[in-house]
């Protein structure tokens, strides 16, 4: 049970963010996480809302707290 959080962790770190601006990385990490976190949530039998909300939060914080150079996976979907 443990390595399925492990990987859904290594997701969220890999998808953090996406877009240029502080905004953008932590809006689009934000919802990665949350998708994530949830998934990981329902797949280990624990609360889908709680890994939502904590997936959420870890790929917000991690988008604004990257840079552009560290992680880009290029322009989000609602700014093309």
């Amino acid at each position: 049970m443990l390595w399925k959080a492990g990987v859904a962790a290594a997701m969220l770190l890999a998808l953090a963010a996406c877009g240029s601006s502080k905004m953008d990385r932590g809006l689009s990490g934000g919802a990665i996480g949350a998708g994530v976190g949830g998934a990981a949530g329902a797949a280990t039998g624990g609360s889908i809302l709680g890994g939502a909300a904590l997936g959420g939060a870890a790929g917000a914080a991690t988008g604004v707290l990257t840079d552009e150079d560290d992680v880009d996976l290029g322009e989000p979907v609602w700014r093309k």
